[in-house]
């Protein structure tokens, strides 16, 4: 034991002390940094409850709740995890004056390198901030469109409809399309050939589109009556009548498509020539 202590140059009492002494501190500084992490985390996570109770199961709300809680988190691990380093380093005797003056300078050269990614966390904080895009969101943004698996101050992760998970940095994003707030608009346009009279189609739309919305399986994701358009568009071959219903977020795709099944199965028992389906 004694011959280690003096490979360490320990062997003066005094200095052993200090040993101890700094060592302790460092044990003492690790402990303190574990203590605030978990009690941040607690906090978070009270604070999480009771905006979620104030949230009353509002969809939309819980969403940006669950986003900014794991912001939090990792904004408080990166701030307590400085702090400790710095004090770990100051216990050591290192003196972090001249670790800050290196890194200013190093951060004057990087900088210019690493432009794009401080813009990437300026956006994304603005982002969360605006409450533009939540987890659990389907949006398009920066050239990417799927449902929104994960936002930070770096990039959101999407994942598309046929499963291929995007990463969009923040800085790349300029404008964001969310389909997933308040209410949708599900728009559907049929187009019939010139022979068929508009008037019978139209009131064969309306009639398709009441019984839809007054089946058990879609009355509470549509949230109003069928508005009709009317004729949107006289092709080279075809009419193009456009219709469009009011429903929950993310309904839109379901609805299209049941309605498309419902107006294909009334004009086939009409025997109405359909053209295309747009």
């Amino acid at each position: 034991m004694q011959e280690l202590l003096t490979t360490l140059g320990l062997s003066d009492s005094g200095e052993l002390l200090l040993f101890s002494k700094t060592t302790l501190r460092i044990v003492l500084i690790l402990l303190i940094t574990v203590v605030l992490m978990k009690l941040s985390s607690r906090m978070i996570i009270a604070l999480k409850g009771r905006l979620k109770d104030r949230a009353s199961g509002n969809p939309e709300e819980m969403k940006r709740i669950d986003t900014v809680d794991r912001v939090f988190r990792y904004i408080a691990t990166i701030v307590i995890g400085i702090i400790a380093a710095v004090e770990i380093l100051h216990e050591l005797g290192i003196s972090i004056a001249p670790i800050l003056t290196a890194a200013g300078v190093v951060g004057v050269a990087v900088g210019f390198g690493a432009q794009s990614l401080i813009k990437d966390y300026f956006n994304g904080f603005f982002i969360l901030l605006e409450n533009q895009i939540r987890q659990g969101d389907v949006v398009e943004a920066g050239g990417k469109g799927g449902l929104v698996e994960e936002v930070t101050l770096r990039h959101i992760r999407m994942r598309d409809y046929s499963g291929n998970v995007h990463y969009v940095p923040n800085g790349s994003i300029t404008t964001v399309t969310n389909m997933s707030r308040g209410f949708a608009q599900s728009v559907i346009d049929v187009s019939v050939t010139y022979r068929e009279n508009v008037d019978e189609i139209i009131g064969v739309m309306q009639a398709v589109g009441a019984n839809l919305r007054t089946d058990e399986a879609f009355r509470f994701r549509i949230l109003d009556n069928m508005e009709m358009a009317g004729v949107e568009q006289l092709d080279i071959s075809s009419v193009v009548i456009r219709c469009r219903f009011k429903v929950m977020p993310l309904e839109q795709w379901d609805v299209r498509r049941e309605f498309l099944k419902r107006i294909k199965e009334a004009f086939d028992q009409r025997g109405i020539d359909i053209h295309t389906l747009a």
